[in-house]
């Protein structure tokens, strides 16, 4: 799994974006194509943050548009991915992996020459040499991937603020222009993102590790908790906490994971040769009974875990627990519920524990941020709840 790691060459710059860094608008009129989650929240911090004047956007599916123009995502509606990038300074596929190249074969005629162009897809590596071949000479494509999520999908749960502190990779080739890689360096930076540059096929061998490998995994284990259940069906009734936290993943949009999946088939079916190398060592541990490299393999697990980065977004963002301890009475969890909310904070995931009839019982309260867990948690312990961080 070595791969060169020297600097990616690029082309010399093209012209840049209209607009005064800091002073206006860094792009007059930007076009997104697919108002998703991603697509959506891309458009929300260009308005929103005054970074463009004009957001044109297409989605396939008319309610989409009409939603994201009712919360601010985009300011001009198209009737068709053409219309949507015409004059368009930047475009941003933000569509499905699997239909990237059908997408942008029907725009390339009508971009204006020297239109940046760049795509949000999770897959890099034969998707960026595809669409240089479709967008060159006549475009600047961008391979980008924003290392961003939720649990929520659709414009509806599109957010301003989902890339702060957010990794945003971009994938440039020798064949990359160098204004174009700089201009979107810029924007997604402003947006609160942090940007990096990485090899495509770097890219994908590294996303297969920490994205798309434990997808598979967590559909695994629900397919195995699955089979067990048919014999013992307290199974899935007894699989809440970690395992819950484990497999929360495999909720992710079958249809789209598919098309990551078979996108990325040679670095996922490189990683998880080497995983199941893992697993085969361990079951040999276990099998003989050998204490000392059974706790060894615990222990470095726990040490590498301990580097993965606590505040940064990633594509599922961790959620910041508590548990909160409630009476056995009618509208309590209503009423904490709307204690919650009138002070601004979302709940985005609910779960109950325990429960036993006129004692009350434990729920699970998810939130997106520490600081809104933070303040949850002063909140309801004012109210005389009892409450405390998971």
């Amino acid at each position: 799994m070595q791969l060169d790691r020297d600097p990616v060459p690029v082309a010399p710059p093209a012209g840049k974006i209209s607009g005064n860094k800091g002073a206006g608008p860094l792009v007059e009129r930007m076009a997104i194509i697919g108002l998703g989650l991603i697509g959506g929240s891309l458009g929300l911090a260009l308005l929103q943050g005054g970074l463009a004047r004009e957001v044109a956007g297409y989605d396939r599916e008319e309610k989409a548009i009409q939603a994201a123009m009712q919360i601010g995502a985009i300011n001009s509606p198209a009737s068709c991915p053409e219309e949507a990038v015409a004059g368009a300074e930047v475009v941003i596929l933000a569509v499905p992996v699997g239909t990237l190249s059908q997408v942008a074969g029907a725009i390339a005629p009508a971009l204006a020459p020297g239109t940046i162009v760049t795509d949000t897809g999770s897959v890099k590596g034969a998707v960026v040499r595809e669409l240089e071949g479709i967008f060159q000479p006549r475009a600047n494509y961008v391979g980008g991937h924003p290392m961003a999520g939720s649990e929520r999908a659709g414009i509806k749960a599109a957010d301003r603020y989902l890339l702060e502190n957010a990794v945003y990779v971009l994938t440039p080739t020798p064949a990359t222009d160098a204004g174009a890689l700089q201009r979107l360096e810029e924007l997604f930076r402003v947006m609160g993102a942090r940007v990096i540059t990485m090899d495509p096929e770097e890219h994908d061998l590294v996303v297969a590790g920490i994205s798309h490998l434990p997808h598979l995994l967590a559909v695994s284990l629900m397919q195995t908790a699955g089979e067990l259940a048919r014999e013992h069906p307290l199974a899935l009734m007894l699989a809440a906490g970690g395992f819950r936290d484990t497999t929360r993943i495999a909720a992710g949009d079958p249809v789209m994971w598919r098309d990551i999946f078979l996108h990325n088939r040679t670095a996922i079916l490189t990683l998880l040769k080497c995983w199941r190398g893992q697993v085969e060592a361990l079951e040999g541990m276990i099998a003989r009974g050998d204490v000392e490299d059974l706790q060894a393999a615990l222990q470095q697990a726990r040490s590498l875990r301990a580097q993965v980065p606590a505040r940064q977004k990633g594509l599922l963002p961790a959620l910041h627990e508590l548990v909160v301890t409630v009476p056995d009475r009618p509208g309590v969890i209503g009423a904490m519920a709307t204690a919650l909310g009138n002070a601004g904070i979302n709940i985005i995931d609910i779960e109950i524990l325990r429960v036993r009839e006129g004692e009350g019982g434990s729920i699970r309260l998810g939130f997106t941020t520490a600081a809104a867990a933070s303040k949850a948690l002063e909140i309801l312990q004012s109210k005389g709840i009892n409450a405390r961080v998971l």
